[in-house]
This record gives structure tokens, C-alpha cells and sequence, in this order.
């Protein structure tokens, strides 16, 4: 299958999600099995039953290549953690967003872990100790680069006054959204949190 597909049905009541990871390496596929999660890379597969994941966390995290990433972590018992991402590497240049595909594999991950009956830990954002420094960081930057625009100002350096004005407008966008969407929080399968899920054209 694909990288770039959408999810689609495979043997009877499989649904199927795939992604490219790295650029030299091989694809990742998720097929949601009626008897569970199963997963491949290579020569390396397995299945896990749905009863067996214990934790779930969604979560948004850009990067250089791709502003708009998502990604999904899985734990279960005896099982390595999963990691799926809502990019594939197409080109030493280009990550493919698959918003679409990621978005309705997840919607049904959490359906079919709701039928089995899971007790899963369905959590978002980040881990509340590393978002709380980070939200800690992010106001102590803030306030310095602010007071370095309004002290630039004082002395009529208005240039690099400009200059700071646009990094602090630039840094409060982008690490201001990353802060927003990952709030630690705890939700149900059937209200997954829009913040760290992404937009499709139909909403």
C-alpha cells in the first residue's frame, strides 16, 4: 500500500493506515484488524490485541519540514511503544501530509478500542512535567525579548527595536501554538480533542 493512501478496507473489516517514517527506510502499516492492532516495518510484524493497549496519547508536533504534524504513541503489554505520524517522507525535500488518512485511522482505533471493552488511558499533549517547564520557558523568553524591543525603543534604535518586535511576533506564533495545542489533558474515545488532531476540508 501506498504511504500516501487513505485507509481502506483490506481483508473483511480491516482498516489500514501507512506511513513512510524516514526517507531511507521502510514504510510503516497499521491495519485495525477485528482481532486488533497489528503493525509492520520490514521483516518486523506483529498484532496486539485491543484489550492489551494500556495507554494512548495524541499529541502535535511540527517540524522543520512539516509545520502541521501529528502523532499518535501507543503502549501495551510486552510490546514495544508505536509511534504514528500524520507525514510521509516522499523526497529528501518533501513530507506528504496525510490528514485525512490520519485522522479517520484514529477515529476508528478509538472506536474499536471503546467495542473491545479497553481499559486504556486515552491522554493528550504532552507529559504535564515537560509541558510545564516548557510553559515556564516560554513566558521567561517572551518577556525578555518584549523588554528588549521596549529598551531598543527607550534609546531610538528603532530598527533592531523592529527586528526584536518581529522575532517576539514570530516566536509567540509558532511555539505559542505548540504550547496551545498540547495542554495535558485526559479525554474520552468518543470526544477526541480537535487540538491535536488535524483539520480536514469537511469540518
Amino acid at each position: 500500500m501506498d504511504a500516501s493512501s487513505d485507509p481502506e478496507s483490506g481483508s473483511a473489516g480491516d482498516v489500514v493506515y501507512a506511513y513512510k517514517p524516514s526517507l531511507l527506510g521502510a514504510p510503516c502499516e497499521f491495519p485495525l484488524t477485528p482481532l486488533g492492532l497489528e503493525w509492520s516495518r520490514g521483516r518486523h510484524m506483529n498484532r496486539i490485541p485491543y484489550e492489551r493497549i494500556r495507554r494512548l496519547r495524541l499529541s502535535f508536533r511540527p517540524v522543520s519540514m512539516q509545520s502541521h504534524r501529528f502523532v499518535a504513541e501507543i503502549w501495551s503489554a510486552g510490546e514495544p511503544k508505536l509511534q504514528i505520524c500524520s507525514v510521509s517522507w516522499r523526497s529528501i525535500l518533501e513530507q506528504e501530509p496525510l490528514d485525512a488518512a490520519y485522522r479517520r485511522f484514529i477515529a476508528e482505533l478509538h472506536h474499536r478500542l471503546a467495542q473491545a471493552g479497553s481499559a486504556v488511558s486515552l491522554e493528550a499533549g504532552l507529559p504535564p512535567a515537560f509541558y510545564w517547564i516548557g510553559v515556564a520557558l516560554f513566558v521567561a523568553i517572551a518577556l525578555g525579548l518584549a523588554a528588549l524591543t521596549a529598551r531598543a525603543l527607550q534609546v531610538g534604535a528603532y530598527g533592531g527595536a523592529a527586528i526584536v518586535a518581529g522575532f517576539l511576533a514570530l516566536f509567540l506564533w509558532q511555539i505559542g501554538t505548540f504550547v496551545r495545542r498540547n495542554r495535558p489533558l485526559r479525554y474520552r474515545a468518543d470526544a477526541l480533542p480537535p487540538q491535536v488532531l488535524p483539520r480536514v476540508r469537511s469540518e
